[in-house]
């Protein structure tokens, strides 16, 4: 039985993370420079459990796109697909206080100029397809490889995800066409992975129930909705349950629900077949189980990479 492929689509960034200086970044003198972007994570989550990881964003012809890449080859990710660009890579900056406030600046550089290969479709057939969308609809080649690739995952009988990763910073009164934008991959997507504020702006539901209704009805077959230390909730054939987390101290987030998502997929990609996700409810909970435990091994670390779980202590 073949491992699958799982390729991930998005943005690679350089996150500036002001620590412990309140919310005010103007007031911020020290920042420490962490490799971010949620497409990135899920290779990164794949290729640590021993899975295969494939990452196709760009980042630009400069220090920080190095960076980036080494990070993620030193991870085990495949970065053969990724693109280089003059174009600055793409710059975070975020500061965040006690109370979780936080002040954030984008400034978007070299992680929207990915162009579409069509060489890569040979490489798609019986694989996976994750489509993290952070960055990925405001505008850009990226937006429109974006729907190229979907098309091609399509075509070639690729098991897709998809996963909004709504950045409010991003999308602050532009949320209708964000939701827009969603729908034709929410249609297409065998799983989607969803926040519980993802899940009701995207339905226009306050009630999850009344959210994975009409999210279905768009056209996804799974639904998983991270709760944080709730656990998950598993929409999926008629049947839903949430899946508790396993308890743990969190000392960092950042990360849980790339290293969630990524942990599912590899599980999904060591299937002989992609029909066995489908067949049964309570299998499909079992994994969501081992995933809900890479989540929270991730919330103990600091950093979204560092503390991803490897197999062995995803085991443990």
């Amino acid at each position: 039985m073949a491992m699958k492929k799982v390729f991930c689509i998005g943005e690679l960034l350089i996150d500036f993370v002001a620590e412990k200086q309140g919310s005010n970044l103007a007031k911020a003198s020290i920042f420490t420079k962490k490799a971010g972007g949620a497409p990135a994570n899920v290779a990164c989550a794949i290729a640590k459990l021993g899975g295969k990881g494939f990452f196709i964003g760009c980042v630009g012809n400069d220090p920080f796109g190095e960076f980036l890449l080494d990070t993620l080859r030193k991870e085990g990710v495949d970065i053969s697909l990724a693109q280089r660009s003059k174009t600055f890579t793409t710059l975070a900056f975020v500061s965040l206080a006690e109370d979780g406030e936080r002040d954030f600046v984008f400034s978007r550089g070299a992680d929207r100029e990915l162009e579409y290969d069509p060489n890569l479709r040979k490489g798609f057939s019986g694989n996976i397809l994750h489509l993290g969308a952070a960055t990925a609809f405001l505008g850009g080649a990226l937006e429109k490889s974006y729907g190229k690739y979907l098309f091609d995952a399509l075509t070639k009988d690729m098991f897709i995800s998809f996963d909004p990763n709504f950045r409010r910073d991003l999308w602050k009164g532009n949320e209708q066409q964000f939701i827009k934008k969603c729908m034709p991959f929410i249609e297409k997507s065998h799983l989607c992975k969803f926040s519980i504020e993802e899940a009701q702006l995207l339905s226009g539901k306050s009630d999850l129930n009344e959210a994975c209704d009409f999210l279905h009805e768009v056209g996804t077959k799974i639904i998983t909705v991270t709760l944080g230390k709730e656990g998950t909730f598993v929409s999926m054939g008629g049947q839903r349950e949430t899946v508790p987390s396993i308890p743990v101290t969190p000392v960092d987030t950042t990360g849980a629900g790339d290293a969630f998502i990524g942990c599912l997929l590899y599980q999904i990609g060591n299937l002989g077949s992609f029909s066995q996700v489908f067949d049964g409810f309570e299998y499909f909970l079992k994994m969501v189980r081992t995933a809900n435990k890479a989540g929270a091994i991730t919330t103990t670390n600091y950093g979204a990479i560092n503390a991803l779980p490897t197999k062995s202590q995803l085991q443990d």
